[in-house]
Formats: C-alpha cells, structure tokens, sequence
C-alpha cells in the first residue's frame, strides 16, 4: 500500500536541467506504509485495531468474548482491567486470552454466571515504543424478564368512548420491541382510529362494536435472546346506548339517566402527551420522535409543524398515521418547539414540545499518528465538540501525561502536544480522551522516532502499459526518515527528464498528463537522505487507443422484424478485445433470437420488450469504450376498448373510449364506424375521424337506425384492429329527410314514359313504411299533376302518352312518419319513334385521291320524333376504274354527331369509284336514306413494285425481273430504272438512269464491268407521278485469268515489301500518338477532321488515285459524297446497323486501320460512307476479296 504526504503537486521545470524533485519535511510528518516487508523490520509503536462496543450487552447463554487486537514491531503483549483494577486472568480458570491477541474468552457456558463477570473492562497493548489503551467496555448480560401475573378486569364500554389499552412491558436489556397480536398470532389492524404508541399502549380514538373481542395481547420481543413474553389478554366489549339503556333499566327504576349522551360527537382532545407542554431531549444523530394521540368523534386527524421554521425535508418522516413525527440524524439546529394539532369537525387542540438537542463528544479532528526522524519537529492535534462542550485530557502509554515520564521534547498546550527536536527516546503512544456528561470519546496516536535510509517499496522492472494521449502515472512509493528527496530520470544512460511535460506527485509518483508513443522507455527514480540512496527503474508502453468506427445506430422497427446493430472495434495489434453487447446496461436476454456474430448484433422478430438502449462495450486491459444506439419498437396501435355511449339524444350521442397501447408510434386519429343492425347488419360505415388525442366524439344520428359503433386508431405505421363493438341505440323514427336522387323520365316505347329513380336505402328510410309518390304532367299544357303512390321500387311507367313530347316529373319519398320535403321538378320525355325524312341536297366535293367533303341539309326538328343523336353517311367501292373487275361490297360507315351539316371522308383509294348516302339519327334509331350519290377519286402515285430478282449473273450482264405495284392507284406509265456501281471502298460510281415500258417485267442490262457489285434502284410512275423504290444489289461474274494474276502479284516479293513499309510507317505513327498523350497532350484526331470537309472519314491516301469518289446520281455537280456507314442492306432489303459494322477484312483490304487515343476504331480506312440516292435508303452488301485486291492493280 502506499502512503501519501499531504504536499501540493509540483510541475517540473522546463530547463534543461535534470528532473530533482524535493518532497520538504513538513510538521505533520510521515505515516509509515503498511507494506509487509517495510513492516518485518521496521520498529512501530502499538495500535489498537480491534475492540468490543463501548456499551457491550452478552447473551448470558453463550461464553463472552472481549475483544482486544492491536499491531506494533515488535508485537505487542496485552493486560486487562476491570472496574478500574489489574485483571489478572491466570487467577481465573474461566478466562483465557487468545493466543497473539489481547481478546478476553470468559467459558461461562460450562459453568460459572454471566453476571459475575459484569463491569467495565479496559485492554492495554505494550511493546518498547509505547503502550496503546482500548475504551472502557462496559460488559452486561442481556435481560427478558417476564411480566408479572396480574388479574385483568373485562372491560365494557359505550359506543365512540376512548380506550387505552396499557403494556407496561418488563424492562430488559435491551428494551423490548412491543406489538399487539390477536390468539392466533394475527396482528391486530391498525388505522387512524385505533394505533400503538412509543411506550407500547394501543390507544383507541373511538371504540366502535366491532372492536369487540376477547384476545387483545401485547407481546414484547427481546431480539438479543430472541425470545418472546406475552401479557394477559385484555377483553373489550363495547355496547349501544339501546343496549346499555335496556340494562339499566333492568337493574334501575330511574331508567332516564343515561340517554344518548357519551355517544355524541365531540371535540378532540390529547391521549398522551397531557397538557398542552411538554419537553423532549435527544442526542445529536440521534432518531428524534415525536408522538401526539388525540381521542375524539369523530376520530380526529394530526398535524405537525414547528414554530419559528420549517421542518427539514429530506430529514422528516411521518410514522403511525402521522401520529408520530420523526427527524433522522438530527442536529442542535433542530432544536425548538414543535406544535402538534389535532382537528375534526367539531373543533381543533394543539400541544407544543420543546425538543433540546443535547451531543455527545463528537470529533473535529482527532490525533494522527507521527512518524519523525532524530531532531525533527511536530505536533498532535485533538480537537472535539460536543453540547455541553467537552473536556481534553491527555494521557501518555495509557498513564495520565501529569504524572507520566518527563520528555524535554513534550509541550502540552490544551487540544496540543507540540514536539521539538525529538529523539528515538520520545517515542510513545498518546491518548486522547474528549468527555462530558453523554459520553466520552477516546483516541491513541502514537510518536515514532526513527533513523532509516530510504527504501523504494515499488517492485523493480514494473510495466505500464498505457494507452496513447492519457495520462501515465509511473509508481515510487518510498519510505525514509529523514524524508527523502526524489529525482526521475529517462533512459538506461540516465539521461535527465528537462520537458515541462511531468508531474511530480507528493507520494513520488511521476505523472505524464499526456502520454504520447515516444513517451516509451525505461524511467528510474531515485530517493535520496543523509542516510544513503535508493533506486529502482520501471518501464512504460503506450499503446493505440482502442475505437468504434462504427457504432451501432438508432433503429425503428416493426414489431416482428428483425434489426440489426454493427460495431466495428480498432486496436492496438498488442492488445486482444472482447466486444459485450448489453440492453439496457445489463445482460442481453437469454434467447435465442438474439445472436452476436463478429461486428452484428442481430435480433429477430422483435417484440415490444426487445426495445431499449443497446451498448456495445470494447475492452482491453488497458481501456474500454462503448457505443450505444435506441432501439424503437413500433407497430400499429393496440385496438381501443371500454366504448360507452353517454348524452343518448334523438339524434345525437356521445361516444368515448380509453386508447390502446401507441406501440411507440402516436397515434395520429381514430376512425368511428357504424353499423346498422336493423337494414344492414355486418356492413360497418364510416361515421367519422377524430384526431389521436381525442378519446370522445359527439355523433350526429338518423332517425330509426339500430346503431353499434366501433373504433379503430391510426398511427404511421397502420391501422389498428377494430374494437369491440359498442352498445346497440336505436333511434326514434321520422319522416324522411331525402328524396329518391337520379330520377329521370325515359320513354321505351313510342306511347309510354318510363320514370325511374334511385330509392333510398333502409338507413335514408328514417322509418318504417317507406313509399314514393310519383307525380307527372305535360310540359307545356295546362294539365293538373298526376299521382301515384307505389311501394318501395325504383320504376314507374306511364301508357298512353305522345311520341317524344315533354313532361315535367317529381318523386317523393314517405314513410308512417310522413312526407320527405318538396321534390325537385325533373324534365323527361316520352318514347322516342324512328325519323321520317331523309336528309336533303347531299353534295360531294373531292378534295384529293384519297379525300371527299360531304355536305348536306338539315331534316326538320319535327320529323325527328327523338333527340337528335347526329347524321350517320354510308359509303362504299363500287368498282376500279383501271381493271372495271366487280368485287364484293363493304360499306363503310362514319357518324357525325350532333346536327353538323358536313363532314370529311378520309382513306379513300385513289382512281376508285364510290357511292354514298346519309341518314338522321335519333334514340331509336336510323331514318331513311338520302338518295345515293357517286364520286370517283382522281389517281395517285402507285406502290413500290411487287418484288425485284436479279438473275443470270455474267461477266458483262444482269437480268432483272420484277412483279408490277400491288396497288397501282392509276394507269401506270412506265418503270424507272436506276443503278451506279460501287467499288471495293464501297464509293458509289456514276447513276445510270433507264427507262421501261409499263408492259415489261423482265429487262438484261448488258456491257457492265465484270466482278463488279452494282446498286439498282427501281419504280413504277401513273400520271399523278413516281411511286415507292424498291432496291436490290448484285454482282457480275469474275474473270478466272484475272483472278489468278492477281494472285499471282499478291505473292510477289514487292509487294510484300510494300506492305511492310505501309505498316512500319502505321507503327511509328502509332508510337508518337502514344508520346504525345503521355505527356498530356491530344491525339490530332480534330486536326484530321478539320483539315477535310467530310468529319466522319479520311481517305488513307488522299493523293492515291486509285480509290476514286462517285458523285450522288441525283446532281453531278455535288460535292463528293461517301456512302453513310451502316446503309448497306443484306438481299432481303432489311436495314441491320450491325451489318454495316463490316471489318476491312470482309472487303478484303490489306491494311490497317487507325485507332482513337482509346483504342476504339475511328473509320480511317479508305472506303467512304455512301449518301443514299433520294429515292431509296437501302445499301450494299461487301465486295468481294478479289475486287479489293484488283483495285490495288
């Protein structure tokens, strides 16, 4: 253990000098570590350790044991006194003293009395630096007499009479505890009627029948011999004043004596204490009690406060039913007059206490031990308090100091010993004894001299280990006499410690506030006296710091779930980690939804109890860090329950209800519903929504509805169940307060009117009996309304009336209650007939092939005999004008709604002959039709040619054949024919343009180039102009002889010189790009794209004639013009763009192509895209390896 100086802490100097700290010897000296080898040799006075209470009460059952221990070099022996005189313990065979002990062991269980040995017992412990003295152990066998026989009286009392039932229990040692039980060891009840007081008396306010019994026992409990002593029980019978009158008047002739008078209320007055003063003493620390017990009827209440003040809140506790008042660890400032008040409703007393807080002799600062070197000074301190003031004395070895040695060092000064220039002789052991007339307080501190070299307690070698930015404290405990000087150094080569970074403690500990990784290594500490030199060496680590970086984070789940919670730990390689998770700063529940798997907590299906705050905990042997994160657990609301139905009026209620659980997410409504258990029992309705902090709602009722209501709450995370359904409230029946909604008057026949509504449901009826009156009459006479009543139905229809006149129409509805108010008035008609006339003056104007206008006269609003739904034009093909073949009819048909005059007739086919006709239209039905009249359309440009195959290739000639245009729209004229060769770098070459009569479908192109791929483009033309292309690409055959020369050149060693020249020259190329774009700069692909007009492709030679441009067949004086890549089409004339991606490989070329900066194919070859002719968009396929290779020749 180590020991403290009472110094003020040094910072060390920020020179460069070493690190020397001095710890100055002050008055009050050292105290002596209680390090076990320090102790084997060190010479200590005595001090008493251990010793029996002061007021020390035995079980005269068992032997007695006295306490006595006490420490000291070397150790000390023991003497006893008792009453004041030696005890001699060898004279008494009953006594005997623990061995290395001073503690007393009195055998009385085999023979002899524990009162024999009664008295005041004192321990003195002895060795050659001083005696040590214990207190004055006052030793008395503990009592439980029992109670004297005493004959108790039955007593008889009126009713509301007081009673006090005495205990006077005998008195023991210690006192009693007192309560009241019954025979059958039931505690009798107590209330503010009927209590035990502090001296054990059970007192009665007021008695009333039913405190009659005949086992009213008080037992007194004596805990130190746990034994227990009963009192006689007490009989209580407490009668009516009818039944105390009846037995006088069986006894007395005077039977008006008595009356009603004892049983009266009455005004309280005090049980105990008597008088309207008393006083109360109580020592300091004490528990101060305070009790008042009043009588009266009826049965009064008690209150306390105190005069001139308050009573202490914390301090202040209310026992009995407040018939007692209690103040814990009370103080001289509690002192004063304390008023207790007893009050009921006939009147108010009070009694007041004087309460004096006395005090025992308490400590201020009692004397310290005091370790001093030869020549030192010092002083023992023992200052006391106590009411009255207690009185000081001192004694030396357990002797009065006045008559004790004489020490020339010694001065005493009242509460003082001051001590000057001492030696080994002035050691001793000084008692301090501080008294009045409640008790005393005694204190032994001793006086060592000592002359000892330092020594350093710390163990050699020690490590710390500490984490990085926290402080380090690097342990020296010492000891010496004189006291010794400490200096730290750092560095097996003592090199000093100059930082100002250190703190030097009193008890030699080196602090480093802020310990940082080169704060490691090897410090020493050295202490130093005029007796000689002591050093020890320790060695500090300072680890990383342990982390989460990541913690877990606050969740919200739903309940049945799962969440989880992740908390990655960082630390010191060194050091291991273990990672706890708790719930609520305690253990997680022992489930097994709960699972920790490396950095996750994860638990499943959460419940409600699973909610809380979860802490994951790092820790290492040197540090610990956590992290923590809420888990909310939320569902939909618990349903709301105990529903009521309050203010129950015709057509209102008042419905309330208590909310179930939130589940942690508030809720936000309630939604009422309502069901109708009368017309629609199990459909429930929405009556209303009242917000979530609501728990009442007024709802507004319709008459005769057999209503239940249910509640449902609303929170953000859904709806909760329904409640349970409330009570049924039937309402009073009334007249309807609605009429049938949607009435309309239809006619289904040409003389009737159809009139119908929507009925009200059960719940609109308001009552039984619900019918409708259903009322009608002619718009525009003068005719009376005409009436009906019909059951409840939907449809009324009325015969006989005129086509399509208007009629005015009402519905109401009624029911046993009466009449719903006035109907609306409706407009209706009655049935509609088929129109009379046709439409007149039908007039066509075409406006192109395949566009007419149409106009014609309105039919008189009479001869519609409906509402007017539009005009309705019929028209068909009758027949072609350029084949005149008949063919089936199909009439197409366009409405016009509305009372338009004219209308457009689109789609038509060109050069074809049509006929129409136009008809009226009403609700019922088409009228007759107008008179036909014929239109031709005038031609149009015809389709693309049916089909285009190419046949019988040859070296200088193709033959084409093709089907004529599905739909000609016209005579046709001729065929155009179109085509332009294109070369190996898919260039399109000159367009040749032949015509060909109407009447061909075959045509041989002749003196073509051989192995050539030509393009063709070809369409039909009427007078109106040329039709769709249709194209299609071919290739003349190949030259054998050609084709083996060419192969032939290929192999020659020229050639391939050639390419390899083309292809070392491509490499450099590349090697440059390469350069310039490591060193940042750009690949020239816009230079390129600038320096031609064209910014898609670049010719590979632009001076290489042999790769010619064709010109556009459409001007030959455009601009050349490559073909567009991807417009190449396989022979079926479908675009495919992927097929237009062809590699030069596929067209036979034999160099290579140039590459952006990220490697992609920028399009350098030498074959240009081609622009599309503008009569087609289709393109060609690839030539073929052996033309590519010629076009090199």
């Amino acid at each position: 253990m180590l020991f403290k100086i009472m110094l003020r802490k040094k910072r060390l100097s920020a020179g460069r000098v070493p690190l020397v700290i001095f710890l100055c010897q002050v008055i009050s000296a050292l105290e002596v570590p209680l390090d076990p080898k320090l102790l084997e040799d060190l010479v200590q006075p005595p001090t008493i350790t251990q010793q029996s209470p002061k007021d020390y009460i035995i079980d005269p059952r068992e032997n007695i044991v006295i306490q006595c221990e006490a420490k000291g070099k070397p150790p000390p022996s023991f003497s006893w006194t008792r009453n004041g005189t030696h005890f001699d313990i060898d004279k008494d065979p009953l006594v005997t003293m623990k061995p290395g002990s001073g503690t007393l062991i009195i055998n009385i269980m085999s023979e002899g009395k524990a009162e024999t040995y009664e008295g005041i017992y004192q321990c003195t412990a002895r060795n050659e630096r001083g005696a040590a003295i214990s207190n004055n152990i006052v030793v008395r066998p503990s009592r439980s007499p029992l109670w004297t026989k005493e004959k108790l009286e039955p007593l008889t009392l009126q009713n509301g009479q007081p009673l006090v039932l005495p205990c006077r229990p005998p008195i023991g040692l210690p006192p009693a505890i007192i309560f009241w039980m019954d025979n059958s060891f039931q505690r009798l009840p107590q209330s503010e009627r009927v209590s035990q007081g502090l001296n054990g008396d059970l007192y009665f306010s007021n008695v009333l029948p039913e405190d009659t019994r005949e086992d009213y026992i008080c037992y007194a409990r004596f805990n130190h011999t746990q034994t227990i002593q009963q009192k006689q029980p007490i009989s209580v019978k407490v009668i009516s004043v009818d039944e105390l009158n009846d037995t006088i008047a069986a006894n007395l002739s005077d039977t008006e004596f008595y009356g009603a008078k004892s049983s009266r209320e009455r005004p309280p007055s005090f049980l105990t204490p008597q008088g309207n003063t008393s006083h109360k003493e109580e020592l300091r620390g004490n528990v101060l009690s305070l009790e008042c017990i009043a009588e009266g009827l009826p049965t009064p209440i008690i209150y306390w406060v105190k005069e001139d003040g308050t009573l202490p809140i914390n301090r202040t506790f209310y026992r009995n039913f407040k018939k007692t008042l209690q103040i814990i660890h009370v103080s001289e400032a509690d002192s004063g007059n304390y008023q207790c008040i007893a009050k009921n409703a006939l009147g108010a007393i009070h009694h007041t206490i004087s309460v004096t807080v006395k005090a025992a002799p308490y400590w201020i600062m009692a004397p310290q031990n005091l370790v001093l070197s030869p020549g030192e000074d010092g002083s023992l301190i023992c200052r006391a308090n106590g009411n009255p003031k207690p009185r000081i004395s001192w004694l030396t070895n357990g002797v009065p100091t006045e008559i004790a040695p004489d020490d020339p060092s010694r001065k005493i000064d009242g509460d003082t010993i001051i001590f000057s220039n001492v030696q080994e002789r002035s050691s001793a052991v000084y008692q301090c004894n501080a008294s009045n007339e409640y008790g005393y307080l005694l204190a032994n501190a001793f006086v060592n001299v000592l002359a000892e070299p330092p020594r350093i307690l710390t163990s050699a070698n020690t490590l710390y280990q500490v984490i990085a930015n926290r402080p380090a404290l690097l342990d020296c405990a010492f000891f010496g006499s004189p006291l010794p000087t400490i200096e730290w150094f750092k560095g097996t080569k003592g090199r000093a410690l100059h930082e100002d970074i250190y703190v030097l403690h009193e008890n030699g500990t080196l602090e480093i506030p802020v310990a940082q990784k080169d704060s490691t290594g090897t410090y020493t500490c050295v202490a130093r006296n005029k007796l000689g030199m002591a050093k020890n060496e320790v060695h500090l680590e300072i680890k990383d710091p342990t982390r989460i970086i990541k913690q877990p984070e606050y969740a919200v789940v739903q309940r049945g779930s799962t969440v989880s919670f992740e908390c990655k730990v960082r630390h010191d390689y060194t050091l291991i980690p273990t990672v706890t998770w708790l719930k609520d700063n305690g253990e997680l529940p022992n489930d097994e939804r709960f699972t920790v798997d490396k950095d996750l907590l994860v638990v499943a299906d959460v419940s409600d109890d699973d909610g809380g705050t979860y802490t994951c905990v790092a820790n290492t042997t040197l540090d610990k860090v956590s992290a923590s994160a809420v888990l909310s657990v939320v569902d939909v609301p618990n349903p709301p329950f105990d529903l009521e139905l309050t203010n129950q009026l015709d057509k209102s209620v008042q419905l309330s209800w208590t909310p179930g659980d939130d589940n942690n997410s508030p809720i936000t409504k309630f939604i009422i519903e309502y069901e109708d258990g009368m017309h629609e029992a199990g459909l429930w309705h929405h009556q209303a929504e009242v917000s979530g902090t609501q728990t009442t709602a007024q709802l507004q009722l319709s008459p005769y509805v057999n209503y239940s209501f249910r509640v449902t709450a609303v929170n953000s995370i859904g709806r909760s169940l329904p409640s349970e359904a409330s009570e049924q409230y039937l309402t009073k029946a009334a007249e309807p307060e609605k009429n049938p909604t949607a009435v309309e008057g239809l006619g289904s026949e040409p003389d009737n009117l159809v009139i119908t509504w929507k009925p009200l449901n059960g719940f609109e009826s308001n009552g039984p009996g619900l019918q409708y009156k259903v009322s009608w009459r002619q718009k525009d006479g003068d005719d009376e309304w005409t009436s009906v009543l019909v059951a409840n139905v939907s449809k009324y229809i009325v015969s006989g009336t005129p086509t399509f006149v208007p009629y005015l129409i009402k519905v109401q509805a009624l029911n046993d209650a009466g009449f719903a108010p006035e109907p609306a008035v409706v407009m209706g008609h009655s049935g509609e007939d088929l129109p009379m006339v046709a439409p007149g003056n039908v007039r066509v104007n075409v406006v192109n092939s395949t566009l007419a206008e149409v106009h014609w006269d309105p039919v008189p609003l009479k001869s519609i005999r409906g509402h007017l739904q539009g005009y309705r034009i019929y028209y068909w093909k009758a027949q072609s004008s350029s084949k005149r073949n008949r063919r089936h009819i199909e009439k197409k048909i366009l409405t016009f709604q509305g009372s338009k005059t004219h209308g457009m007739l689109p789609g038509l086919e060109p050069f074809s002959h049509y006929t129409l006709n136009v008809r009226v239209v009403n609700g019922k039905g088409e009228g007759p039709a107008s008179p036909d009249r014929a239109f031709h359309t005038p031609e149009g440009v015809p389709s693309a040619p049916s089909s285009l195959k190419i046949l019988n290739p040859t070296l200088d000639s193709l033959t084409l054949e093709w089907d004529p245009p599905s739909h000609p729209n016209g005579i046709l004229t001729e065929y155009t024919l179109k085509y332009q060769p294109i070369n190996s770098t898919h260039e399109l070459g000159p367009v040749v343009d032949l015509k060909i009569p109407a009447n061909k479908t075959r045509w041989t192109l002749k003196n073509l180039n051989f192995s050539t791929r030509y393009k063709f483009y070809f369409y039909a033309q009427t007078s109106a102009g040329s039709g769709s292309q249709i194209t299609e690409e071919a290739i003349t055959t190949v030259d054998e002889a050609m084709a083996s020369r060419q192969v032939d050149i290929a192999t020659q060693g020229w050639f391939i010189g050639l390419m390899c020249a083309v292809a070392l020259l491509i490499l450099i190329l590349l090697i440059v790009c390469f350069i310039r774009r490591n060193k940042g700069g750009k690949y020239p692909v816009k230079e390129k794209e600038d320096a031609h007009a064209d910014p898609e492709i670049q010719p590979m030679k632009e001076d290489d004639g042999t790769f010619g441009e064709y010109r556009s067949f459409e001007s030959d004086a455009e601009d050349h013009k490559p073909l567009k890549k991807g417009s190449r089409t396989p022979s079926d004339r479908t675009v495919k763009k992927e097929d237009s991606d062809d590699s030069l490989v596929d067209y036979g070329e034999g160099v290579n192509g140039q590459f952006n900066e990220d490697g992609s194919f920028i399009g350098q070859y030498s074959g240009k895209k081609e622009k599309e002719p503008a009569e087609g968009n289709e393109s060609s396929e690839a030539p073929s390896p052996v033309n590519a290779m010629n076009s090199f020749v």
